[in-house]
């Protein structure tokens, strides 16, 4: 049954995982080079990740400098950057690209808002599902008589705490997000 509870842990981090991606993606009034991850740009025939393509650092805070290594490419990146719907303009100087991160109105900062609390609201019930489906597959074991109804008490509590502390990050991290959107 330890391995039921391993089990429950791992796919629960699955889920943070997936949340702290989708929070990445949130824009916040500072530059923060995770925001590209998932901006992929035509390098020779294939869709490529940008930061496969180039180096990327932030400069004072609020731009984001994206220095390809091949030179040829920049005109793709501006290009990937401006279709992506981050609603971000890049503007090229010599051999970089500078995106610098517009400042935030109150407006756009609350459905970035709304936008987080429904990603962190998704992870709850991922791991709410998650509990669901470990308990009953505990309650199935326990009905085929392979663990008595103490050991199912005992697992069942295990899995609790497991979906509490899951929880209680997922709760840490949305505020951590809401305090750097609401950042002026």
């Amino acid at each position: 049954m330890d391995n039921l509870i391993k089990e429950v842990s791992e796919k629960m981090d699955k889920s943070l995982s997936a949340l702290k991606n989708a929070f990445n993606k949130i824009r916040t009034g500072r530059a923060n080079p995770a925001l590209l991850d998932d901006i992929k740009v035509d390098y020779y025939g294939n869709l490529t990740p940008i930061n496969q393509t180039s180096n990327i650092s932030v400069e004072e805070g609020r731009s984001i400098v994206i220095s390809p290594w091949d030179k040829n490419l920049i005109p793709e990146i501006e290009k990937a950057i401006l279709s992506s719907d981050l609603g971000l303009n890049p503007s090229t100087s010599s051999d970089l690209i500078r995106v610098t991160m517009p400042a935030l109105t109150e407006e756009t900062r609350q459905d970035y808002i709304k936008q987080a609390r429904a990603e962190a609201e998704n992870s709850r019930v991922s791991i709410r599902n998650i509990r669901r489906d470990a308990n009953n597959s505990a309650k199935e074991e326990q009905q085929a008589s392979e663990i008595s109804e103490d050991e199912l008490r005992r697992i069942e509590d295990l899995i609790q705490k497991e979906t509490d502390k899951h929880i209680s990050i997922i709760d840490t991290e949305l505020k951590n997000k809401e305090a750097d959107l609401l950042e002026i």
